[in-house]
């Protein structure tokens, strides 16, 4: 039974108003960014421009870095427009309806444009009109090739004339918007004038996809911009290498960088891939290749390409293009060595960006330019955080000091502020103290998802260093920190130096430093396997835990090192004795504030053990 006319303008409308309400509730420019999901959506009749002009036009748009929705075929089932395309249209920037000679024979083409229609009346949506093989006096009159299918659906719809009333004013409407008659032109030419046509509508706003992070970001992004060299001669190659800590930004940064200069540079095809080091994991360094052909040449059915079939057509095609290429989340350097793209042998004013969290990939690779991903500063933290947890910059003074406790937490970690701001999202004072209480021992399960994939990437040495940083050594003095790991066997002139590479640690002012979110993630891997014995664990430094190990009758302590933490109070407990050394099989280090054992062996306030013996 079709849907009637009725029914369908209210559906609209209700979805329209949802839509306005939620961006009235938005208080600026970026929170109204933040309500769409694409840039661009584009209406059109499957069999005649499929395949053809509307494929080459999307993958002109998306090469730009343009977010588009291109209806599928495998979308169109049933009489009524289907519930994600309404959605999709009404999260769109702009519409590009591509009137064809069979478009209005289509009551769901028809239906896309009364959408498209609502839109730009009550939402001031962008709508361009493409008349692709027909005329468009015929669209805007419907006579001509348009005649015969109103007449057919007049007949149809005799119970719903609104219906048909309603297609034939919008259909003339929007056929009488500026846009483009594409018949007997070049079609390469004139996609390029509508690509740019989108490009100056949209000016320098970021889809939703990126628009997340944007607090603050903008100013960063120019940064990047300066250190590419985008205005110069052009007679030159750059690669700009992107570096920090998992969690702070790299990927946002780069895809709103990518979303800028694709845009307003005439680069010859643009590429941004996503996630590297799992593509290669997956699938290889030709998985990688494949993708950046895709989407740079618009190459299809490579199942059967060789290695040498990539190579060749890398070495005769890509290298004779001006490229923007986005290499995301590179773990290591054979990921970049394998593509064997070399960026000197690219065409001039190309560039190549790569976000990673090991600043040593870059200097192998030989980045031009390596920037240093900063925390964000105390506003830009309170502003995501208020965002996150209020839907508003702004919040009831009851939370101020909660909110200080959090944002002390996160430490300026992006990806902390925003799980933890939309975890306590419209949760009371008391749920947020209980939260930030049981923090400690049960650290966020979002946040350390994404830090635990670059410590499982550590070397054994690596690993030593970082859980002995991170249970112990945060704020120590660097000499201090190196004549315990000396101690280890752990080399630390190289050790700390990988560690600090890779983003785990920052040394300044001869001190080590570790972020609140890797201290975490690296007490949570000690305690993991058995959390509540800590007879078991690798390490111990709370008082506490250390007296249940030895007071316990249950076999030998595990712990390699032993470092009370000395800011915790221990005279509530019972001295130890040197008997109790006896359970400690494994240990290489202790050390003790303010702390004595009781018997025959006297210890100083620290004492280093190695090899099972005490220096």
């Amino acid at each position: 039974m079709p849907v009637s006319w009725k029914h369908f303008s209210s559906q609209v409308k209700r979805a329209l108003t949802c839509s306005q309400s939620s961006t009235l509730n938005q208080r600026d420019a970026h929170d109204e960014i933040q309500s769409y999901v694409y840039d661009v959506f584009i209406s059109f009749r499957g069999p005649d421009s499929r395949n053809t002009f509307v494929d080459h036009l999307y993958a002109s748009l998306t090469r730009k870095g343009i977010f588009v929705f291109k209806d599928d075929k495998q979308l169109q089932k049933g009489e009524s427009i289907s519930p994600q395309l309404l959605h999709a249209i009404q999260h769109s920037r702009i519409s590009i309806i591509v009137f064809s000679k069979d478009y209005a024979s289509s009551t769901w083409c028809l239906d896309e444009m009364l959408a498209i229609a609502h839109c730009r009346t009550e939402m001031k949506q962008i709508v361009f009109p493409v008349f692709y093989d027909v005329d468009p006096y015929h669209v805007r009159k419907q006579n001509g090739v348009y005649e015969s299918d109103f007449i057919l659906h007049s007949d149809q719809f005799k119970h719903d004339p609104d219906k048909v009333d309603a297609w034939k004013r919008d259909m003339t409407i929007l056929a009488s918007l500026a846009g483009w008659d594409v018949r007997d032109k070049p079609e390469f030419k004139e996609i390029e004038n509508i690509v740019q046509a989108v490009i100056e509508k949209l000016g320098r706003k970021f889809s939703a996809g990126i628009a997340d992070g944007l607090i603050g970001i903008q100013p960063r992004v120019k940064i990047l911009e300066n250190l590419l060299k985008l205005s110069s001669n052009g007679d030159d190659f750059r690669v700009l290498g992107i570096w920090g800590m998992d969690g702070i930004g790299k990927t946002t940064l780069a895809s709103v960088l990518y979303d800028t200069i694709s845009h307003h540079y005439q680069f010859g095809a643009c590429c941004f891939i996503e996630n590297v080091s799992r593509v290669y994991r997956d699938g290889g360094a030709i998985a990688v290749q494949k993708q950046i052909l895709r989407q740079t040449l618009e190459e299809k059915n490579m199942e059967t390409y060789t290695s040498s079939d990539i190579s060749g057509i890398i070495l005769n095609r890509l290298y004779n293009m001006k490229l923007l290429i986005v290499l995301d989340d590179v773990d290591q350097f054979e990921q970049l060595q394998e593509l064997h793209i070399n960026p000197k042998l690219l065409r001039p004013g190309s560039r190549i960006i790569i976000t990673t969290r090991d600043v040593h990939i870059l200097e192998l690779y030989g980045a031009d330019r390596i920037h240093e991903v900063e925390l964000m500063n105390d506003n830009d933290a309170r502003e995501l955080l208020c965002r996150k947890a209020f839907s508003s910059d702004n919040s009831s003074s009851d939370y101020a000091e909660l909110i200080g406790m959090v944002l002390k937490y996160a430490q300026g970690l992006p990806l902390a502020i925003r799980v933890m701001g939309s975890f306590l999202y419209n949760r009371n004072t008391s749920q947020w103290r209980a939260t930030l209480e049981g923090l400690e021992n049960n650290p966020d399960s979002g946040i350390m998802k994404v830090l635990q994939s670059s410590f499982e990437g550590l070397e054994q040495r690596e690993r030593e260093i970082f859980l002995h940083i991170a249970c112990f050594f945060d704020g120590e003095r660097e000499d201090y920190v190196r004549r315990i790991l000396d101690a280890c066997g752990l080399q630390p002139d190289i050790g700390l130096s990988l560690i600090a590479e890779k983003s785990f640690i920052t040394i300044r002012n001869q001190e080590i430093h570790m972020h609140k979110m890797l201290q975490e993630l690296g007490k949570k891997s000690v305690r993991e396997q058995h959390p509540d014995e800590p007879r078991l664990w690798s390490r111990l430094w709370l008082p506490n835990d250390l007296y249940d190990a030895m007071i316990t009758k249950r076999g030998p302590v595990k712990a390699k090192a032993i470092i009370l933490n000395q800011k915790k109070d221990v005279c509530e407990f019972n001295p130890l004795t040197d008997k109790d050394l006896a359970k400690l099989k494994n240990l290489k280090v202790l050390i003790l504030y303010h702390s004595k054992f009781s018997g025959s062996r006297k210890l100083k306030d620290r004492k280093t053990l190695r090899k099972g013996g005490i220096e």
